[in-house]
């Protein structure tokens, strides 16, 4: 078998590869890398799995400076970003096999319009997903305070945007204050960055009115860190105002959508604040002469209700001088009447208490006398002498009457009165039996 060198087998390669696939190919394809060196730019392309999202193929891919100027730009206008990592695309190429640099597919052209609908349907998956959370029109849901004096800024610290809005807050009659947390505002790195800041604020979300996230100048094309699903949660579910500026009129981002209030720049972020607290003051001013307005309307109607009150007086103190006389002497001859009445009755209660006494007094001695002889009788039977003399006789120890042996101890002396007589014993013995 002849054996070849590795330049020799690498030119066999070639030589099929011009053979069998010597014509152009549109071809689908995501963006794992994109890099540009001395005009040419060196792709990755990378195609996964719809369900696990593990890639299945991989190639690499290179534009030549000659094409690259004028498929670039033209890229970008259409598409409103540059091609970066992660980006769908549509390319034009043909198969190349160099013996040195390997295999490599060689783009001739893009197409941005498939670039723009892989976009506006990840836009549109991102929409659909935060109308499904409920949070999509939340930070709709919040007022600006009309004393929003207290602002935090998300921005890029060198930004001539923030300058400008800095600069402007600080022209203004109000005593602004401003507070940075810086951020990358382009890029990959926008996302993290900026939720990052986020964190940041809310770690003192009671010292701010309301946030604004400024990008301030830029390219167009570097609007699409600000439509990533991550960002677009967190600012709609922040607990204060977010007003974005961070694009030109004709770009809106999802960022925009959410938010509270989408301005185009940062100089409108601080002209809207400004008037929004023009309209404050114009509503305490106008609220102040109309407040001044009714207090003098008020006074002045008060005056002359109290310069009639004034005038009614003389009259009103004589019709109550008139009325209280006769109402006094009323009174009396109310009270003169009470007494006479009082003063009869009590006259004739005595007069029927003095024609009853006699009666009632003998009545009461009558039922007295009873009650006399009934005691008497009562009395008269509980004289102990009555019960000695029919038989009984009462034990006493120590000239206590006994009533049980309880207490009485061998040789007690006891006392026992008869009918006629007294004995005198001592204990032997005692028992309780009955």
């Amino acid at each position: 078998m002849e054996t070849l060198s590795l330049y020799e087998l690498n030119r066999l390669v070639r030589q099929v590869v011009e053979q069998t696939l010597n014509r152009e190919y549109w071809v689908e394809a995501e963006l794992s890398e994109c890099r540009t060196s001395r005009g040419h730019c060196y792709m990755e392309l990378v195609e996964k799995d719809d369900r696990s999202n593990t890639p299945i193929a991989r190639a690499s891919a290179k534009c030549w400076q000659s094409t690259w100027t004028m498929v670039a730009p033209y890229f970008e206008r259409t598409t409103g970003q540059s091609l970066h990592a992660g980006l769908k695309v549509r390319l034009k190429v043909y198969a190349q096999f160099h013996e040195t640099y390997g295999f490599s597919w060689i783009v001739t052209d893009i197409d941005p319009t498939f670039t723009m609908g892989d976009m506006a349907r990840r836009r549109q998956e991102i929409i659909r997903q935060l109308k499904a959370e409920g949070i999509f029109d939340l930070q709709k849901g919040l007022t600006l305070s009309p004393f929003s004096l207290c602002i935090a800024v998300i921005s890029s610290e060198t930004a001539a945007g923030y300058g400008d809005f800095v600069n402007q807050l600080a022209d203004s009659p109000y005593a602004f204050q401003t507070r940075l947390f810086p951020a990358i505002m382009q890029g990959e790195q926008v996302e993290q960055s900026v939720i990052a800041a986020l964190n940041k604020i809310f770690e003192s979300v009671n010292d701010f009115d309301a946030v604004v996230i400024i990008r301030g100048g830029g390219a167009t094309a570097d609007l699409s860190g600000f439509d990533t699903l991550a960002l677009a949660e967190n600012v709609a579910q922040f607990p204060l105002p977010v007003i974005t500026g961070i694009g030109h009129d004709r770009d809106e981002s999802i960022l925009d959508m959410v938010s509270n209030t989408r301005v185009k720049t940062p100089t409108a972020a601080a002209q809207m604040l400004i008037t929004l607290l023009d309209d404050t003051l114009q509503r305490i001013t106008t609220s102040s002469e109309r407040i001044t307005r009714l207090a003098q309307n008020r006074l002045e109607n008060e005056r002359l209700r109290l310069a009639r009150f004034s005038e009614r007086i003389p009259t009103l103190f004589s019709l109550v001088r008139t009325r209280q006389e006769a109402l006094l002497d009323r009174l009396s001859q109310t009270v003169i009447t009470i007494i006479q009445r009082q003063t009869e009755r009590e006259r004739l209660r005595v007069e029927r208490l003095a024609d009853r006494l006699p009666a009632m007094t003998a009545s009461r001695l009558q039922t007295e006398q009873h009650r006399l002889q009934l005691l008497e009788q009562r009395a008269g039977s509980l004289n102990p002498d009555l019960l000695l003399k029919r038989g009984y006789s009462i034990t006493l120890h120590n000239g206590k009457v006994l009533q049980s042996t309880d207490g009485l101890k061998q040789g007690d002396i006891l006392q026992t009165r008869l009918a006629k007589g007294c004995l005198t014993s001592t204990v032997v013995n005692t028992s309780s039996d009955t």
